[in-house]
């Protein structure tokens, strides 16, 4: 599989990132910001945007609004999780919920799935 991005999305990539969910500018700003590894906003892999991309890691952190948790939303995620992991992409889920109510407990669950450590 190839993981050549599509051009096509790098103008809507872009828009994505000026007009992150309030979600996404959490994590972003008070965690991912600040870790010792690189990661990438609204990176655009193959035919998709993905929220956060850890090269290094060959990780995406996405974040789940409600759509996410209806059948079309379901079925999506399905395919654009098996696509990335046939890149060698694997791929970590939070609900927008889980951010809002256990954002330390989300952001534990990061540094201990990159396994990051803070010098």
């Amino acid at each position: 599989m190839n993981e050549t991005a599509n051009s096509k999305l790098t103008p809507y990539a872009r828009k994505l990132r000026k007009e992150m969910t309030k979600e996404e500018r959490h994590l972003w700003y008070d965690f991912l910001k600040g870790l010792p590894v690189t990661i990438s906003r609204q990176k655009v892999i193959g035919d998709y945007i993905v929220d956060f991309y850890c090269a290094k890691k060959k990780t995406v952190i996405e974040l789940d609004g409600s759509q996410h948790f209806e059948d079309e939303g379901i079925e999506e995620d399905k395919k654009r999780d098996a696509y990335l992991n046939g890149l060698g992409i694997r791929v970590l889920r939070y609900s927008n919920y889980e951010v809002n109510r256990n954002f330390q407990g989300v952001c534990e669950d990061i540094l201990l799935k990159l396994e990051v450590q803070f010098d």
